[in-house]
């Protein structure tokens, strides 16, 4: 017998209850009646309430806490109903604390909440009498919780299965329903509930739905549970059996899947010629691999790696064709014009054939769209003999997209750069970095800090790329940007590059190009024999003069290409093929109506001056007009011109005040008239100094009532007194007022130095006047 049994069997079933009794408040145990539970009180009121019961009648009453936190709980934080408890034995313990075993005898309500002299909480009561005859109705209800009550034990391995016996043996509505109560893993609220009903066959119904329920959860969570251990022992069993088959394999002297992959990687880690530190990396990641299973995770990804690291051209390069005269000759088959690119080639060349190692030069072209820059880097690696790679920069935001992503990642990858080099298959191709201007700038990163690594040959022979996670040599690859415009490129990044300008093509440059590469490539391309389509000299010079207006030579491709698409279709329709020839009267059957005339800006006149102003996409003419009429407001800008423009404008106006005595102006126009300035192409942005001297000859021009003399264009920034500073871009300037027929440019005297770069043929054309003051400019450009 044990000794709860020993105790229940001894105590006295006629308990007088008084009215009042010491409460003993529980934090988390709900105790119904004829339910014997062992409690530990530490407490020092409950200890109190616990000894006084002890000294008295044996009797106290236990109530539950409705929140277990609260250490000295008050009347609102206990629960109404409790139980009246038997204290059967109680023992003190080494730390003050007491251990209790009680015996619950019957539910109670508490009346009166008070804390006595003696340190403990007593409570009055009201003892619930339950009394019930036992019908029909009330033994099916007993029969249907017993039946329920051995489904849940079933179900739950946490009760014993002796419990349904005993339960079974119970013929008491009432007791029947605490002892299910007490046995159910059931939150406190719910046990709550069924403690304050005190009508048996209404706490026998409750019990009811709440053994519904937990059978219901009970019945969910076993087949969720068979579900996992299907999984676990299916597992469990590709395991055993792929060891089994692996041990057959063995003994028949055969390979698996796995291992022949990774005697494959084996085989390729001992072919390729790879540095000592990627070897010892290699070895340890083949090692891993051989350990895991082929369903892991982590064997995709070691797996993954394993090919970027044994296909990276570590050790392999390209030898250089180092014979100037080949390199050359191949440069200028490629492209036409361009010396100063092909030059610094050569130079390269002549230095590498003298020394075993230089470092490599990170030049940069800029120029407009259309002039050669990507395609003569193209020439570049033929002409050396490299391989050649290309990354477009343009909308990269993310600094991960350049260096790789760390390999925590799932999907992770290398950056563009270590791609590249594996896609070249040698370590020291031509690289070229295409629209490095148009990079994005990203809140989470800045892909230009990348390149400030990659693009400095002191520094790019140990990149470490976030995937490879190993120092890459970066210092034999030859890097060439190609650019617009060197606004948007970080100064820090400026500083690491050779720079190469491109200028646009002159008409005859373009001439030579379409005759010698373009129209070839073209006819090749569009299936044309040589003595299928000939398009003539003059038609090709109206083709550059009236449908195309560039820097470069794109537009011009597209009207080529356009023409040899009319032919060929023609052929394919009458089914014959003759020769074609273009001539000026037929260009517009193919290419329609001409999309550009000379007559595209104005005159000068008076108050209207022929500017220059250079673009991203090469030179451009503007034209200047001034107006006057009277009024207060001395000078009205439009035009959509930036801050710098219209500083350069109340400048010029005060320098053609400054002068009305030397040029005989009248001094009263200034009091009397407003003057207007206005650039054409008002949507157009414009901003820049280099346009002042346009703006001051053009308000000379009106105050002194004579006009600017036709065919003259230019450029300069103006000083408050008159002085005329140098400026960007000359050569693209001058090519526009070539390509718009003037005769006469005035430039900086300070620009004399860029001069030489002025093709022979336009300098022919246009006759370039440098000039430092505006004292000089008024005489040569107004007719006086």
């Amino acid at each position: 017998m044990s000794e709860i049994e020993k105790f229940k069997s001894e105590k006295n079933d006629n308990v007088n209850i008084p009215d009042s009794l010491p409460l003993l408040p529980v934090r988390d145990i709900i105790i119904y009646p004829a339910m014997v539970l062992p409690l530990s009180i530490g407490r020092n009121k409950s200890v109190k309430a616990l000894e006084e019961a002890m000294s008295m009648s044996r009797l106290i009453f236990i109530v539950t806490q409705k929140n277990i936190q609260i250490e000295d709980p008050n009347p609102n934080d206990i629960y109404n109903v409790g139980t009246v408890c038997e204290i059967l034995q109680i023992l003190k313990m080494p730390d003050n604390t007491l251990k209790a075993l009680l015996e619950g005898i019957n539910r109670a309500q508490w009346t009166d909440f008070k804390l006595n002299d003696k340190g403990y909480i007593e409570v009055g009561l009201k003892i619930f009498a339950e009394k019930i005859e036992h019908t029909t109705e009330i033994e099916a209800i007993m029969r249907h919780s017993i039946s329920l009550f051995e489904q849940y034990i079933k179900l739950n391995p946490r009760i014993p299965i002796e419990l349904s016996v005993s339960v079974g043996n119970i013929e008491d509505p009432s007791k029947l329903a605490d002892t299910i109560a007490s046995h159910l893993v059931i939150k406190n609220i719910d046990k709550q509930i069924l403690l304050e009903l005190i009508n048996p066959i209404k706490r026998l119904e409750k019990l009811i739905q709440i053994l519904n329920k937990e059978i219901e959860i009970l019945n969910i969570e076993k087949r969720i549970q068979a579900r996992v251990r299907n999984q676990i022992e299916k597992t469990q069993k590709e395991y055993y059996l792929t060891e089994q088959l692996k041990a057959i394999q063995k003994e028949l002297k055969q390979k698996d899947d796995i291992q022949k992959d990774i005697d494959e990687l084996r085989e390729k880690f001992n072919k390729t010629e790879i540095p000592k530190n990627v070897q010892g990396i290699a070895e340890k990641e083949i090692k891993r691999l051989e350990k895991m299973m082929l369903i892991s995770p982590e064997a995709t990804v070691i797996r993954t790696y394993l090919d970027w690291l044994l296909e990276l051209p570590w050790l392999k390069a390209t030898s250089d064709n180092l014979d100037i005269i080949r390199a050359e000759k191949i440069l200028n088959k490629d492209h036409y014009g361009l010396q100063k690119v092909k030059d610094r080639i050569l130079e390269y060349l002549a230095v590498l054939s003298r020394v075993n190692k230089i470092k490599g030069p990170i030049l940069c072209f800029v120029g407009p769209p259309g002039v050669g820059k990507t395609s003569i880097a193209k020439s570049i690696a033929n002409s050396l003999g490299r391989n050649f790679v290309r990354i477009s920069m343009g909308g990269i935001k993310d600094e991960s997209e350049m260096r790789g992503h760390r390999r925590t990642y799932i999907g992770a990858m290398p950056g563009k750069i270590i791609q590249s080099i594996r896609r070249a298959q040698a370590n020291n191709p031509v690289f070229l970095l295409d629209e490095i201007d148009k990079i994005g700038l990203d809140w989470r990163s800045d892909p230009s800090a990348a390149l400030l690594e990659i693009l400095d040959p002191e520094q790019n022979y140990a990149f470490n790329d976030h995937y490879i996670d190993i120092n890459f040599d970066l210092s034999n690859v030859m890097f060439i940007a190609t650019a617009n415009t060197l606004t948007t490129i970080p100064e820090t990044l400026l500083d690491r590059l050779e720079f190469i300008r491109f200028s646009g093509y002159t008409d005859t440059e373009k001439y030579f190009i379409a005759k010698n590469f373009i129209i070839p490539k073209q006819t090749t391309e569009h299936g044309l024999k040589d003595h299928e389509l000939t398009i003539s000299n003059n038609a090709l010079q109206s083709l550059i003069e009236n449908y195309t207006r560039e820097a470069g030579v794109r537009n011009l491709t597209r009207e080529i290409a356009n023409i040899c698409r009319k032919v060929v279709m023609y052929f394919e329709k009458n089914k014959k093929s003759n020769l074609t020839i273009i001539t000026p009267k037929n260009l517009n059957k193919y290419l329609g109506i001409a999309q550009y005339t000379r007559e595209r800006i104005s005159e000068n006149d008076i108050g209207v001056v022929t500017g220059l102003a250079w673009t991203e996409f090469g030179g451009e003419v503007l034209t200047i007009e001034v107006n006057k009429m009277k009024g207060k407001n001395p000078l009205v800008l439009t035009g959509k011109l930036g801050d710098v423009m219209k500083e350069s404008a109340q400048a010029a106006l005060t320098y053609v005040r400054s002068i009305i005595t030397k040029f005989n102006i009248n001094d009263s126009i200034f009091e009397e008239t407003e003057f207007h300035l206005h650039v054409p192409e008002g949507a157009v942005p414009k901003d820049g100094p280099s346009a002042g001297i346009a703006i001051a000859t053009a308000l000379a021009s009106i105050c002194m009532n004579k006009p600017v003399k036709s065919k003259i264009a230019m450029t300069g920034e103006v000083t408050l007194r008159g002085r005329i500073l140098g400026i960007g871009g000359l050569k693209e300037k001058i090519l526009a007022a070539y390509r718009e027929g003037i005769k006469v440019v005035l430039c900086p005297i300070s620009n004399n130095r860029d001069l030489v770069d002025i093709p022979k043929e336009v300098k022919k054309k246009i006759h370039i006047i440098t000039v430092a003051h505006m004292d000089e400019v008024i005489p040569i450009a107004i007719k006086l």
